[in-house]
């Protein structure tokens, strides 16, 4: 797979009740309830940390770090009309059995489980990713138990490639290309 790292990665994406802006370190508030909240944290790894604030951070500060080495990184979701915190979803630059991937990777907090959200986020990635050209190709990494994510990225058009180990967990690579993105517009 080749990804394009040369074009800057864009914040304030626009779909019809999201936007995007990219994460700070004042997230970390809001962050640590995800992490709090079993259902959403289930299929996280602890990372070795000792509590939901330590995850948070780390997380945070991982995505700032991606932002900061042009790794792309996952963006705040924010709902339009009540500027309410809703998830995470964005690109990211990963490793998958020694082989680069831009992955749309996506997390909502509880309160915003059930209303499309994941899929509409995930859909503007998807078009932002093939719209811009950083890569003619695009996986989401989704533990084999995750059933709620495996429907969005069926929704978001994608297949099951393959189970694979992917940071010490069972995991599903779907994936789509720019081919099928192309043929599903028509």
């Amino acid at each position: 797979m080749t990804i394009n790292q040369t074009i800057p990665y864009q914040d304030n994406l626009i779909s019809d009740r999201l936007i995007t802006r990219k994460l700070t370190k004042d997230d970390v508030v809001i962050w640590t309830t995800f992490f709090e909240d079993k259902d959403c944290a289930h299929f996280f790894p602890t990372m070795g940390l000792p509590n939901a604030k330590a995850r948070a951070e780390y997380w945070i500060e991982k995505q700032l770090a991606r932002y900061e080495e042009n790794r792309f990184g996952l963006q705040a979701l924010i709902n339009k009309q009540s500027g309410e915190f809703v998830g995470q979803c964005g690109l990211l630059l990963q490793e998958v059995d020694n082989e680069p991937v831009l992955e749309i990777g996506y997390s909502l907090l509880k309160p915003h489980w059930y209303k499309g959200y994941a899929t509409e986020a995930t859909k503007l990635f998807k078009n932002y990713a093939f719209e811009t050209g950083f890569s003619d190709e695009l996986v989401s990494i989704i533990d084999t138990k995750n059933i709620l994510s495996q429907k969005v990225a069926i929704q978001n058009g994608m297949t099951n490639l393959k189970q694979t180990r992917f940071w010490d967990m069972d995991v599903f690579i779907f994936g789509t290309s720019k081919t099928e993105w192309i043929v599903s517009k028509k």
